[in-house]
């Protein structure tokens, strides 16, 4: 039997297209090539791994647990390739950083150019995605680390806390509300509230903040949005009210003064936002570089966690590979 690594990554590009001219783009060969490609894999496994229909491809069950054996086997071989590569300059090549939609658009205009100033030869790829996502690609060894909103036990995976931010209630500037200097979590219930669509554990820690919120979010199933920009627009417009972390209120551009923000009643709802990593990633000092760029940022709204309660691994791999 012999299978090379290249059909491995076509195998992975049809995998995730479901489409043989799309996984041809993606892997950037011909779509005959590809599907020849394919066809000589499955002889060699002498399995089909994908149903065909009219060039879309459906996995099999085997399918399935060989793909992801092949995700196993090309994230061993391109750990491989970066020890040998990365094991001369740790902070020399790209590093693979996915965000999650909340804190991308707010932390990256101040973290790129920090991070291209503190360590020009280390440029990101990022991607940005939901939580569930992003785990599984870095699980996938698609990414090379990640920034998440905490809790985040993951096994396999270390964590640093970065820095903590605080949630405020944003309105129209006509609401009732406008005249008064913070607002109780409990009555987010009686209003229109926007929140981000499914899969955003934003949205989850806005509806964790009053008991009745989630129950009457069920019985209005209320208007959403994709991003937080889109929302902050819709109750500008005067649909209803949101919560907002506290990064994203200095974008607000020409529409603010169309909108009032107000702090929580007592101790203001928070979320902690960290890095996240396999702790057999092989470039440690790259993790290193991250978190203090992060750190020269300072963006606006947040707290910085100072590092003696920075570093927070549920073993001693951190440590050992410092």
């Amino acid at each position: 039997m012999h299978i090379t690594l290249t059909e491995l990554r076509y195998l992975i590009a049809l995998d995730k297209e479901r489409h043989f001219g799309r996984a041809a783009k993606r892997a950037f060969v011909s779509q005959p090539t590809l599907s020849v490609a394919v066809k000589k894999l499955e002889g060699e496994l002498g399995v089909t791994v994908f149903e065909r229909n009219r060039g879309e491809a459906r996995v099999t069950p085997i399918g399935r647990r060989i793909i992801e054996q092949a995700y196993r086997i090309l994230g061993e071989v391109s750990a491989l390739e970066t020890v040998a590569e990365q094991g001369r300059d740790e902070l020399k090549g790209a590093l693979r950083l996915g965000v999650i939609y909340t804190v991308g658009p707010y932390l990256l205009p101040h973290l790129i150019p920090a991070l291209r100033e503190s360590t020009p030869d280390m440029p990101l790829i990022i991607e940005e995605n939901f939580t569930g996502a992003l785990t599984q690609q870095l699980r996938n060894n698609e990414l090379d680390a990640v920034i998440v909103a905490m809790p985040y036990d993951v096994g396999g995976f270390s964590t640093w806390p970065l820095y903590d931010e605080s949630f405020v209630v944003v309105m129209p500037q006509t609401h009732r509300w406008a005249h008064r200097d913070e607002i109780d979590a409990n009555e987010l219930a009686e209003e229109d509230l926007l929140l981000l669509g499914p899969g955003h554990c934003f949205r989850d820690q806005v509806l964790a903040l009053c008991e009745d919120c989630r129950d009457r979010e069920r019985e209005r199933q209320p208007h959403s949005g994709s991003s937080l920009e889109t929302i902050r627009h819709m109750v500008a417009s005067g649909l209803g009210v949101t919560v907002l972390p506290r990064s994203s209120i200095p974008g607000l551009s020409e529409e603010s003064r169309l909108l009032e923000t107000r702090p929580f009643a007592g101790d203001a709802p928070m979320r902690r936002i960290a890095i996240a990593w396999r702790k057999s990633f092989p470039r440690p000092r790259a993790i290193t570089a991250l978190h203090d760029a992060v750190m020269q940022c300072d963006p606006s709204g947040v707290t910085l966690l100072p590092e003696e309660v920075a570093v927070n691994v549920d073993d001693d791999t951190f440590a050992e590979s410092f």
